[in-house]
């Protein structure tokens, strides 16, 4: 018995020194330049070199309007996809619990009762013609953790979790940014309803005018059919944009996880996002953007099972003991000379398995540098959204100048042609044209203004803003 503890000693002792043989590599955090992204060749301009971006200010700070706020707390609480995502979030947690419980050994308890008859013509068969066996055992085993197998199991999995938490993240940012996207489309297009049915209004008391004007022989036939004309384009008009209108309400209703309904709303007059559009330095879409973030603990996944495959070829150290109670009379089962109990520590090591251990190893490899590419490929298309949304936001506000100075012009032109045609220095058609020319610019400014807002919301989205 002394000896067996000396010899289960020195084994113990034995693997506790093996163990500090830690053959897996310890991940770090890539660089820009490691993955060939210049931060000076982002096409973002004025580029604040401070840390304060609008991707830190909370979207309650940012969409101001307190019924838009409303709907995206609504969304966030009942939108299909966020409760997807942190179902997600809970499997990876178990995984993440299980990959934790690798360092502990496994133990199992076992009741087994066996009966056997035997022949009579065998050797056994002449003591008895059958067998009552009863037993009560237990089972440990434990993996030493030599080469680091179990700790990058451990990390892989903590990778995984952390990746789900931050998808759910990007989900979030993104349902956000639908829900504020959609809502100012509707309001634009609800703007241009109330333009239009004003236009209606105005071209049916222009049609009886132009059919007065014709009695008095100061208008043919042909500007009575040219005002008649205008009128049902802007009646086809509405059609249109009233059909837009209940798509964006139903579109606005699932975003919200609702079944279809007409949608609660502002104006787009109230509408003021005052939130300075600085946007940092390109590094910060590392700890900003959520599928940026996502991207990198799915590389961190990858290079953590690489680590794994590579344990692999390395012996695996192994201690195994079993023990209970075992006698042929259940009267007997708890004597002291049922006990029974062994130990084995065993090391293997895998010399020819079909290449599968090399297989394994490179095919995780080539995931880990799939896993790597996707990061890159992540942050490039980041800066890119990032590029798009300031550039155009600057052209939407750019545009919102020149349409409102276009829009006066024509209107201006508008009020000279009709004084004109009632001083007999200008046609019908004049005036017609200058009417269509004033509507389509008004339709064209509510177009700008709404495009400048949605610029703003892919600012934020762009960079990662939504979810803090």
């Amino acid at each position: 018995m002394k000896n067996t503890i000396i010899k289960f000693s020195s084994f113990i002792a034995l693997m506790l020194t093996l163990q500090s043989c830690f053959v897996a590599k310890e991940y770090t955090q890539p660089e820009l330049t490691e993955l060939n992204i210049d931060e000076a060749k982002f096409r973002t301009d004025n580029i604040a070199e401070d840390s304060l971006t609008i991707a830190d200010v909370s979207w309650k700070e940012i969409f101001t309007d307190p019924v838009l706020t409303k709907h995206i707390e609504k969304g966030l609480a009942n939108n299909i996809d966020i409760r997807v995502a942190l179902q997600q979030i809970v499997a990876s947690e178990a995984y993440f619990k299980q990959g934790k419980a690798g360092y502990y050994p496994t133990l199992s308890a076992n009741a087994k009762y066996t009966h056997q008859e035997m022949s009579k013509n065998s050797q056994m068969g002449a003591f008895g013609s059958s067998l009552d066996q009863y037993e009560l055992s237990g089972a440990l085993s434990w993996e030493a953790d030599i080469w680091g197998k179990i700790r990058s199991n451990e990390r892989a999995f903590q990778a995984s979790y952390l990746q789900t938490v931050a998808a759910h993240k990007a989900v979030k940012t993104r349902l956000i940014a639908n829900i504020a996207s959609v809502y100012y489309q509707l309001l634009a297009v609800d703007e241009q309803i109330k333009i239009t049915e004003q236009t209606i209004k105005t071209r049916e008391n222009g049609l009886e005018t132009s059919k007065a004007l014709k009695e008095a022989g100061s208008v043919t036939e042909v500007g009575v059919k040219q005002t008649e004309a205008q009128l049902y384009t802007a009646q086809a008009l509405l059609v249109d944009l009233k059909q837009q209108s209940h798509i964006l309400e139903n579109t606005l209703s699932i975003l919200l996880g609702d079944m279809p309904k007409e949608i609660e709303r502002g104006t787009l007059a109230e509408q003021k996002i005052d939130t300075e559009l600085t946007h940092g330095v390109p590094a910060q879409l590392l700890s900003n953007r959520p599928d940026v973030i996502a991207a990198e603990y799915n590389l961190r996944n990858a290079f953590e099972l690489t680590n794994v495959a590579r344990t692999n070829f390395y012996p695996s150290l192994s201690l195994s003991a079993n023990g209970g109670l075992q006698s042929l009379e259940l009267e007997d089962l708890f004597s002291a000379n049922s006990l029974f109990a062994n130990v084995i520590g065993g090391i293997a090591q895998p010399i020819l398995n079909g290449r599968k251990i090399k297989t394994q190893y490179e095919v995780s490899e080539a995931r880990q540098e799939q896993a790597r590419l996707n990061f890159v490929q992540s942050l490039l298309v980041a800066s890119k959204e990032v590029s798009d949304a300031m550039y155009a936001y600057n052209a939407a506000s750019e545009k919102i100048e020149i349409k409102q100075k276009e829009f006066d012009a024509y209107d201006v032109a508008t009020d000279y042609s009709e004084e004109l045609l009632n001083n007999g220095l200008a046609n019908y058609l004049e005036v017609l044209r200058a009417e269509e020319n004033a509507l389509n610019s008004s339709l064209g400014l509510v177009t700008a203004k709404n495009s400048q807002l949605q610029a703003i919301i892919d600012l934020y989205q762009a960079l990662g803003g939504g979810w803090k």
